[in-house]
């Protein structure tokens, strides 16, 4: 293969067209923005104070235990923390509650409900493994999208478990606010 040339680009003529690519994908912005969505998610630090709320609320109000999951918008685990005293498998409820609620965007008292008042059917839900259909499941909700959820099992009662939730997002989404408000 003699008569094989080699091309070779030249680098000016490589940066130039490099350059003109950059350019007119920059004129492009819409088009960019519709391919990816960003959407607040939780953080570490975020499920620890979601997790302290948690328990300040659970021992202010004797709660006898409590397991407390965090999940991400992804539903995947970040955070879990159990009281002395809880029963073992709260750790594992707790997880599917925060996932029940994440996924679905509800707290799991709706689904609760819907099951009490005859909707067995929801029982049978095969895509997502675990559904947890018991009350102390809450979504966080950061403008207008779930970016996690908090799941507590093991207090006093299932209305206990969905207080110690329901509190804790709600003080986690005031204090973003306030945060978002305060310009930081």
């Amino acid at each position: 293969m003699k008569n094989r040339r080699e091309i070779r680009p030249r680098p000016a003529l490589a940066a130039l067209q490099t350059g003109l690519m950059l350019a007119v994908f920059s004129l492009l912005p819409s088009a960019r923005a519709a391919e990816v969505v960003s959407r607040p998610t939780l953080t570490a630090d975020g499920a620890r104070a979601l997790t302290e709320s948690a328990l300040t609320y659970a021992r202010a109000h004797a709660a006898p235990g409590a397991a407390i999951a965090i999940v991400d918008a992804g539903g995947f685990l970040i955070r879990l923390e159990r009281l002395d005293g809880t029963f073992d498998n709260a750790a594992t409820i707790s997880i599917g509650k925060a996932r029940t609620a994440v996924l679905f965007g509800k707290p799991t008292r709706v689904f609760e409900d819907a099951v009490n008042k005859g909707r067995y059917a929801m029982l049978a839900v095969p895509e997502v493994a675990p559904f947890t259909p018991l009350m102390g499941g809450v979504p966080v909700e950061i403008d207008g999208h779930v970016a996690g959820a908090i799941g507590v099992s093991g207090a006093a009662s299932a209305a206990q478990d969905d207080e110690i939730a329901s509190f804790a997002a709600a003080e986690f989404v005031k204090r973003q606010s306030a945060h978002a408000d305060a310009g930081g």
